[in-house]
């Protein structure tokens, strides 16, 4: 087994995605100390990286996928990097990776472009393991440090999401410290199957204006989606919709208590963090809880044990809409106030 001293963890997709990775940066800093980690990523990612204690630098690969693939090579050579780790699989990032000529390459063996240009191959199959995504990432650490068998109520420790910035003080004037300051996130960008408009209205309504200050979260676009929905609820709710940075809407959900969505980077970002945070899902696989479920000291989901096709013919998710706002209540009605990082790093 070689032991690298500077490892890219190569994951360019979304920020659930990316949270859910970085407890791999966590593992690698406990098992390898001293060891260099550099993220290759997205740039709308690079507010989570930035976050995180466990990882010493970001590569921009929006940035470096825009030149050529000589100056490519010249950048990944600059890293000084003997190792990377194809947690995402990219045809163009893995060709990149060989022709850089780093030492170590780790990649699944079901991605046919890793047998040329990885040397360190794992079978690894996520559409049909019972695993969650987190453990499965884990997985692709054996070439370095060995099988991890980390159960998941043990993931939340290695997040490291201990460098948060401070929320700027307009913000901050937002929350009320005297009630419990809840983010409803209703949308998800088409990333994942939505709890109906319906079911958030009705939770709204249950939840006591006298201890609740409910915030509703997303997009710019979504606000614009949401604007006849948040009309109607104006008097119980706070619209923050398209009203803050990702690096800022990360410092709000740290200041805030809890947070609602489906199976979308707010609910990650918000688990990682040890807030309070309720995870609506489908049962169907891939994309039910066994796989996809928040991770963390505070974390729950939601989610009908029942086999539900309408979920494979319509984005209209029947088996998602028969969780109830009251089950969802019921959940909320025991938060406590959880000021502060609470990621136990």
């Amino acid at each position: 087994m070689i032991v690298p001293k500077k490892i890219i963890i190569s994951r360019t997709d979304a920020i659930g995605d990316v949270i859910l990775t970085l407890p791999m940066c966590g593992v690698l800093k406990e098992k390898l100390p001293g060891v260099g980690i550099i993220f290759l990523g997205r740039s709308y990612t690079k507010p989570v990286i930035d976050a995180c204690a466990n990882v010493d630098s970001f590569m921009n690969w929006d940035d470096v996928s825009k030149m050529t693939f000589a100056e490519q090579k010249q950048r990944i050579a600059a890293t000084k990097a003997d190792c990377i780790v194809h947690v995402f699989p990219n045809k163009d990032i893995a060709q990149l990776a060989s022709g850089a000529g780093i030492k170590q390459r780790i990649g699944t063996t079901n991605r046919l472009f890793h047998w040329w240009t990885c040397n360190k191959l794992v079978r690894l199959s996520r559409k049909n393991s019972d695993k969650h995504e987190a453990q499965l990432n884990l997985e692709l650490l054996e070439p370095i440090s060995g099988k991890q068998n980390i159960e998941l109520n043990a993931l939340p420790k290695y997040y490291g999401l201990t460098k948060v910035a401070p929320l700027p003080s307009h913000l901050q004037g937002l929350l009320d410290f005297n009630k419990l300051n809840v983010i409803l996130h209703t949308k998800s960008k088409g990333s994942a199957r939505e709890w109906s408009l319906d079911n958030f209205s009705k939770l709204i309504h249950l939840l006591p204006p006298s201890r609740f200050k409910i915030f509703l979260s997303g997009t710019k676009d979504e606000g614009a989606l949401l604007k006849d929905f948040i009309a109607k609820h104006e008097s119980h709710v706070t619209d923050i919709t398209g009203k803050m940075s990702l690096a800022e809407f990360i410092a709000f959900i740290n200041a805030a208590d809890g947070l609602v969505a489906c199976s979308t980077g707010p609910l990650h970002i918000a688990s990682a963090l040890g807030k309070h945070a309720v995870g609506l899902y489908p049962s169907m696989r891939p994309i039910f809880p066994q796989r996809w479920a928040p991770i963390g000291i505070n974390a729950s989901y939601l989610s009908k044990n029942i086999s539900c096709n309408d979920c494979r013919a319509t984005y209209n998710c029947h088996c998602l809409n028969e969780i109830t706002p009251e089950q969802v209540y019921s959940i909320m009605q025991s938060w406590q106030r959880n000021r502060g990082n609470a990621t136990g790093n």
